[in-house]
């Protein structure tokens, strides 16, 4: 018996006693949704096999992942599409397992093809699966096994500390305090100006050929934010009470700087500032600067950005929202020069910070802007644009780098695809790049957005659905592992679906705990 199949049989054994301890089996049957990974693996073509295998997949699936059900079956099958794409990149190393952007290697990667540029969207993604192994491992691989987690921008302390949310276990990051202080501390030295601001090359917040550039951006500055707020929350779980306060003041002064340096008060929007002595902010608005609201860092006075990310002049498009502005001068659809350019294309992982910006806003901030129903249509775009069309005129789930917004063709994919007269370039990344590309978040976004899981700090469940109650007659989230306990969330209008009653309901460990006829906010005590 392999080292995989103990730990399969483990979490099966685990998972079963957690729901006979309650004495109610889960709402949904696992089987129902078994279908959905056969056809992905049918209609795969394997290039390159990981830790999990196709073969695999479904067993480790069903063991790990909360289940969820709803009417929309493009949504729902994109659920399960990204749940079989990630666990595609689990890779086993000699420093334990580790999670990668690129199933393929690529030149720019570091130690055992890993990248820091998406590594914090792998662990909010990861923080919802059963065994938190992978993650943990990948966490100290960061900092003790080779990683290099400067390489690019990552938001490394923010990340560890939001799975700790979920899994309700303080031991990893009081353990990687010290590590995740050191980290902050080289940032400074590397990054941070005397302005107080900390400056990033595009290229290095995985933006390359942005129409703002490099400078001080509300990226890297509100990475930091997040960080220093995090180290400050982990040095108080460890007992710090001085760190705590020395963080607390550090994320303090980013604020004021960001709200006082890089917002544009006539445009209503945080920019690029340049790094030259005159010091302009950049004339266009470029989709990062909502990453603020990720870190829930703006005031609600700021909240006005937010009214240009509905609107087809600035970010919205049929497949997805642009990069930058599209009256900007510099909006560009470019089948030419570099393969990944932040001009214009509607990228996957800004669109995944974009998302949780806005769930976060919807949550926590009282605006006029935008609202749940704006939210899910942009899922829904999110969610139509997870897809290509083979030569043979089938269409199948696809997730790749950069979007055409208006056609929704995958350009990495196709320019890469003709390259050096129809061969894959070795240099580039070789052949199909970018396919079942982990660099954002899908599953996240469904959870603590969609269905509204909003991990809490104490030992409390939030759960506030971003749904409204006429938008689905149905809906449930299975068997998720929430500090300890199993839940699981759904709501049937008509009581016919689940068999349980009418309206919405949450259950901890097998046991109701909430009942409502209509979809709201509810919050328990565990």
């Amino acid at each position: 018996m392999n080292k995989y199949t103990l730990i399969s049989l483990f979490i099966l054994l685990t998972t079963t006693f957690v729901f006979a301890k309650g004495g109610k089996k889960n709402i949904l049957n696992p089987q129902s949704y078994k279908h959905y990974i056969d056809s992905f693996n049918k209609n795969d073509n394997e290039l390159y096999k990981s830790f999990i295998p196709n073969s695999e997949s479904w067993r480790f699936l069903s063991n790990n992942i909360p289940f969820f059900d709803c009417p929309d079956k493009a949504i729902e099958k994109t659920y399960y599409f990204r749940w079989w794409t990630y666990r595609k990149h689990i890779k086993q190393t000699p420093e334990g397992f580790v999670i990668t952007e690129f199933l393929p290697g690529v030149p720019w990667a570091g130690k055992y093809n890993t990248i820091s540029c998406a590594a914090s969207h792998h662990f909010y993604e990861g923080r919802w699966l059963r065994d938190q192994k992978y993650l943990n491992d990948y966490a100290v691989f960061w900092f003790r096994g080779g990683g290099n987690p400067r390489s690019y921008s990552f938001w490394a302390a923010n990340a560890l500390y939001n799975q700790y949310l979920v899994t309700g276990d303080p031991a990893l990051i009081k353990n990687l305090l010290p590590d995740l202080e050191k980290n902050y501390n080289s940032w400074e030295k590397e990054k941070l100006s005397p302005t107080g601001l900390f400056w990033q090359i595009d290229d290095r917040d995985g933006m390359e050929m942005s129409v703002c550039g490099s400078g001080y951006r509300a990226t890297i500055n509100s990475y930091m934010y997040g960080e220093a707020l995090a180290i400050a929350a982990i040095a108080s779980l460890s007992g710090n009470k001085d760190l705590a306060v020395q963080y607390s003041e550090k994320a303090k002064k980013i604020k004021y700087l960001v709200e006082n340096r890089l917002w544009d008060k006539q445009a209503e929007f945080f920019k690029v500032l340049s790094q030259n002595t005159d010091a302009q902010l950049c004339a266009s608005r470029e989709l990062h600067g909502y990453t603020p609201w990720y870190f829930n860092l703006p005031d609600p006075d700021y909240s006005s950005a937010w009214k240009f990310l509905m609107d087809s002049t600035c970010f919205f498009a049929p497949y997805g929202l642009t990069t930058v502005e599209r009256k900007s001068p510099g909006f560009r659809i470019s089948y030419d020069g570099h393969e990944c350019q932040w001009n214009g294309p509607s990228w996957p992982y800004s669109t995944s910070i974009t998302l949780t910006a806005l769930g976060n806003l919807l949550n926590n901030y009282s605006q006029q802007y935008v609202s749940k129903e704006d939210y899910f249509r942009l899922l829904k775009i999110y969610t139509g644009s997870q897809q290509l069309m083979q030569n043979d005129g089938k269409t199948v789930p696809w997730i790749d780098e950069n979007l055409n917004p208006f056609t929704g063709d995958w350009i990495s994919r196709t320019r890469l695809k003709n390259w050096e007269n129809g061969g894959w370039s070795k240099e580039k990344g070789g052949v199909e790049r970018g396919k079942d590309y982990n660099h954002s978040t899908y599953c996240d976004l469904i959870i603590s957005g969609l269905i509204g899981i909003r991990p809490q700090e104490d030992n409390s469940l939030v759960i506030n659905p971003l749904i409204s109650d006429n938008t689905w007659n149905y809906f449930c989230l299975d068997n998720l592992k929430y500090h300890g306990h199993a839940i699981t969330v759904f709501y049937d209008k008509t009581g016919k679906r689940y068999k349980n009653g009418k309206g919405f309901f949450v259950f901890v460990d097998g046991m109701q705990v909430s009942h409502t006829i209509q979809i709201q906010k509810v919050v328990i005590e565990l």
